[in-house]
């Protein structure tokens, strides 16, 4: 059948029409057809997908999907595939075609084929005489190989054994990238762990050290005492099926929603979970957090507070804490009563408004709930509870809204009003310069609190949000450093 070649199929071509129906082979550069001629015989694609796959690859169609009509013709077949003279042998693969002059390549010798070989030495006669038994034999080396008998040779094993080791270099190195992608591919403490300014972009943690330091703290009660939830079971406290990330990493990734203000989308893509998970997680942290953390004392006692009191505070050594309110923004909801109430008229938008002491080295000493926007400084300070901790040796400084000196037993260190007079007097104007050189740092203080209150929170958090303002100040003391340099040796 190989005498059929690309010339027998011109023409075969050119003969009259033995048949009406058409079946063409689908092997390249060849023009057989069924309609011009019954010599030939064509053949279905093997129903076994392991021999069909041959079949595409030897024929060289790219993109290329045998179908119930596609053929190929008995010219590209060896005369031993056949069964009688026109049925196939199973497994029979095409192998003749125009590409290689429709004849099987000779095989490639190998190696002792290829090269020289020294002569076998003949072995002696039994019947030897005694001279030919005084004569010494030669002793003759025969090789294993013959990696050694020519010079070429030589040469070529040195170059094999160098690409050998470039070989194995290349694969550690891919196998180096190979690591390096999949850690990549899954985000997690142990991707950012080499680069304190990654932890600290991250989380707000000095370095990895602090970090491990506060989890430290936070993994025995987490192992025992965390409770999974959901935002549909919170109220419940229904325990959730755990996910598929390390407590570690998903502390992170609580973090990381305060720290950096990423949304819920950009952390489930980072984390490679679903979104819902990544809500889920935050408001299991929340709840645990703010439990955890809310049951250390905040309240630190006179007697600490003037033993770290920093030399700024010389002319009000009395200062208990350096009060002040913030306010964060949030969506407007549609009732007009409840726009009107948590309407603020600084802001000129819907806030919510807490306020947050600290102490004159820096820490955070007290913070307050969440409030309406539309409520004053003096209200917020009545119902925060403070002055239930405050007493007549204590003073407090704060800002000119807080007019609460009725409130209190002990002093109020406030900037001076312009009452009457068209100029402030000498003296009020070197108090108030004093007053707000230190109570400045309660607003850089104020700044510290996580990013994720930068932007308009949504009403749909509003259930979890004052348990997550408290965990963001909270959590101020154990993230940064103090407010000053200088105030270090005073912590």
């Amino acid at each position: 059948m190989s005498l059929f070649g690309n010339k027998a199929g011109k023409r075969l071509k050119l003969q009259h029409q033995e048949k009406k129906t058409s079946l063409h082979c689908c092997v390249l550069l060849c023009t057989n057809s069924s309609r011009y001629n019954s010599i030939l015989s064509f053949h279905r694609f093997p129903v076994d997908e392991e021999v069909k796959s041959v079949w595409t690859a030897k024929i060289r169609r790219e993109d290329f999907s045998p179908t119930d009509g596609t053929r190929v013709c008995s010219v590209h077949f060896l005369p031993g595939d056949f069964v009688g003279p026109r049925h196939l042998k199973k497994g029979a693969v095409p192998c003749l075609f125009a590409w290689n002059k429709f004849s099987i390549p000779t095989p490639r010798l190998n190696v002792w084929q290829r090269h020289p070989r020294p002569p076998t030495p003949e072995l002696l006669p039994a019947d030897t005489t005694e001279e030919e038994d005084s004569v010494q034999p030669m002793e003759v080396t025969v090789t294993d190989h013959d990696c050694c008998v020519t010079p070429n040779t030589s040469v070529v094993v040195y170059e094999l054994t160098r690409e050998n080791e470039k070989l194995r270099e290349k694969i550690e190195q891919l196998q180096h990238q190979l690591e390096s992608l999949q850690l990549r591919s899954t985000f997690g403490l142990q991707r950012i762990a080499g680069s304190d300014e990654d932890i600290r972009f991250y989380t707000r943690f000095a370095s990895y050290k602090s970090f491990l330091a506060f989890w430290k703290q936070v993994e025995p009660a987490a192992n025992t005492k965390f409770v999974r939830i959901s935002s549909a079971n919170a109220a419940s406290g229904i325990p959730h099926r755990a996910t598929k990330l390390l407590l570690v990493d998903e502390l992170l990734l609580f973090l990381m929603y305060l720290s950096v203000g990423l949304p819920l989308r950009d952390l489930a893509n980072r984390f490679s979970i679903h979104r819902t998970t990544v809500s889920r997680i935050i408001t299991s942290w929340t709840h645990f957090l703010y439990h955890l953390l809310g049951s250390i004392r905040l309240w630190i006692p006179p007697e600490d507070v003037k033993a770290h009191l920093p030399p700024e505070f010389a002319a009000f050594p009395d200062t208990q804490v350096i009060l002040d309110c913030t306010e964060i923004c949030c969506q407007t909801p549609s009732s007009l009563l409840l726009h009107s109430e948590v309407y603020s008229s600084y802001k000129s938008h819907t806030t919510f408004k807490a306020m947050i002491g600290i102490a004159p080295h820096g820490p955070i000493t007290f913070v307050s709930p969440l409030y309406a926007g539309s409520m004053s400084d003096r209200e917020i300070f009545k119902l925060s509870g403070i002055t239930k901790c405050l007493t007549p040796e204590m003073a407090i400084m704060v800002d000119k809204g807080f007019l609460v000196d009725n409130l209190v037993a002990g002093k109020v260190y406030r900037p001076a009003f312009l009452v009457k007079n068209t100029q402030m007097a000498k003296e009020d104007v070197q108090h108030t310069q004093s007053i707000a050189r230190l109570r400045v740092h309660v607003e850089r203080c104020i700044r510290r609190v996580n990013k994720l209150f930068e932007k308009v929170i949504p009403l749909s958090i509003s259930g979890s949000i004052d348990q997550l303002f408290s965990v963001a100040c909270l959590l101020v003391n154990y993230q940064y450093g103090p407010l000053v340099k200088a105030w270090a040796t005073q912590q």
